[in-house]
């Protein structure tokens, strides 16, 4: 009786966004090395073409989960003075961020970010939390206590494919948290650092 949901489970169509899911796995197991661009173009073929489940489980099911480093959260603590993380760092799958007074700004925009989820840890305390992300990231902030400071988030709704999601949880505190993409003087000044 068990059998019966999972058979029609995989005779279910795969939708565009089905598809685009697999093709992003098998381009991430490429670029590991753990398929070779023979391999990555026979099965980004059968991908594009598949009509049901039955037909993508198949081209990821012997490439496994991918392991996230289990080492130590990035912490920044705000303090008096703040802390920031921006221009080119790796974002690790999981950050802790405590405001303190001077508050903590957190960039991905240049980051290199090869997760497909992000665990955030927040205490905005008194000044705050900022994420900056670059346009089609999300951030899922509904294990947020919103606090005294509350929470504004400025980003567009939809995330593109391919794209990591920030799961935000912890305390608004009195700062509060806003997460929002790069604003005027940020693109500009990146346009300008990459004319140079």
């Amino acid at each position: 009786m068990n059998a019966e949901p999972s058979r029609s489970a995989g005779r279910m169509r795969a939708s565009d966004a089905d598809r685009e899911a697999v093709v992003e796995q098998l381009r991430e197991a490429a670029a590991e090395g753990r398929i070779d661009l023979e391999e990555l173009d026979e099965r980004l073929g059968l991908a594009l073409t598949a009509k049901t489940h039955a037909e993508l489980a198949p081209l990821t099911d012997d490439l496994g989960p991918v392991v996230l480093d289990s080492g130590e959260p990035l912490t920044l603590k705000g303090g008096i003075h703040g802390a920031k993380r921006a221009g080119r760092w790796k974002v690790p799958p999981r950050i802790l961020a405590y405001g303190g007074m001077g508050g903590v700004l957190l960039d991905f925009t240049q980051a290199e970010c090869r997760l497909r989820e992000i665990e955030v840890e927040v205490d905005a305390q008194m000044a705050g939390v900022v994420f900056v992300v670059p346009e089609g990231w999300k951030a899922d902030t509904d294990a947020l206590d919103l606090g005294f400071g509350g929470l504004k988030d400025k980003t567009a709704g939809e995330r593109l494919p391919g794209t990591p999601v920030l799961r935000i949880s912890g305390s608004c505190g009195a700062g509060g948290v806003i997460v929002r993409h790069p604003n005027l003087r940020e693109r500009r000044r990146r346009r300008k650092e990459l004319s140079r």
